[in-house]
């Protein structure tokens, strides 16, 4: 069988955006994400510049819907263009030995925060002490650990899990904020997203990693999220349908000692009654995905809901905070 690899250079902050749209058209949902390195003095060691593009790859089986698929790609990039950098698609023709082995040389094991180690399946790392190693192999490009707003969240999750906290990672995405809190001592962790194709990936993540007996992965969302649609459709807030809310999980009120939830300014806004709601009294919120001049608009929502921000970080134009129920 031959192939087609799409690749396309983007900035940082498109990164997670284009990796969803080339997931929902490439082969089993497969994106590769490929830092920007920049090689040491001694050209032995390379360090990741976040000021340079990151480069998205995507792969395509040739047969009858080849071409339809990528004219449809390209509709996506040019309408994500007028938000964000994008450059041109670039394509070329592999064979099936090529595709088989191309897309795994762009991976690599990335240490994050003081513990946490990300190590797709194929490579071997022998771990450190008190390593948390995440094993992670590319499906779903949300959360691989690359963008500004995954890392803050594992950084943090680093800072305020405790052994037995009951935790929520709302819009878990490929779970690996879920997965990092399992293995830094949360226990029981609910991984809810609205996203079917998200919740599957998830739980693959989750088994590969051994934390099935701690995580659970589900469709579902907290109060106002269980009506709104995925984030490709605008997050726009639906008409009441009973039959979606039953197909859904929606946790019980004062049900989590910690929420981690990585999704944008506008739905941390919408849901922030609904966040306050779900923690237990003196439970803790990690919320990020913020862009920076949407911050303003995310604290005056939690802090209108009863909560008190205790911290906050910032990595690039992103934002990240934590705020305590009390």
């Amino acid at each position: 069988m031959s192939w087609l690899e799409l690749s396309v250079a983007v900035d940082q902050e498109a990164a997670e955006a284009v990796s969803a749209v080339l997931s929902n058209y490439g082969y089993s949902g497969g994106v590769i994400v490929e830092p920007a390195w920049t090689p040491g003095d001694e050209g032995s060691e390379f360090s990741y510049d976040p000021t340079r593009p990151v480069t998205l790859r995507t792969y395509l089986p040739v047969d009858e819907h080849t071409a339809e698929t990528r004219e449809r790609i390209e509709q996506a990039l040019w309408h994500l263009g007028q938000l964000r950098p994008i450059g041109p698609l670039q394509v070329r023709s592999l064979e099936e030995e090529d595709w088989s082995n191309a897309w795994k040389q762009h991976y690599t094991v990335q240490q994050i925060g003081a513990r946490t180690v990300i190590v797709p399946s194929w490579l071997e790392y022998a771990p450190q002490p008190n390593d948390i190693v995440l094993h992670l192999d590319p499906g779903m490009a949300f959360g691989t650990g690359l963008h500004p707003t995954t890392q803050l969240c594992l950084q943090l999750l680093e800072q305020y899990v405790y052994a037995g906290a009951a935790t929520l990672d709302l819009g878990t995405g490929s779970g690996i904020l879920a997965i990092a809190a399992a293995k830094l001592g949360a226990n029981p962790v609910l991984a809810l997203d609205n996203d079917p194709v998200a919740v599957a990936v998830a739980q693959e993540n989750v088994d590969r990693n051994g934390v099935g007996d701690i995580i659970s992965a589900a469709l579902g969302s907290l109060g106002a999220g269980q009506h709104m649609g995925h984030w490709l459709a605008g997050y726009q807030v639906t008409d009441h349908d009973a039959s979606l809310e039953e197909s859904q999980i929606a946790p019980d009120p004062n049900s989590f000692d910690l929420i981690v939830a990585n999704l944008i300014a506008k739905v941390l806004a919408i849901l922030a009654p609904d966040l306050a709601t779900a923690l237990a009294p003196g439970g803790t919120l990690i919320s990020s995905g913020i862009i920076i001049d949407r911050e303003e608009e995310v604290t005056l929502a939690l802090a209108a809901a009863g909560l008190h921000l205790t911290e906050r970080r910032r990595e690039s134009e992103w934002i990240a905070l934590v705020h305590r129920k009390t």
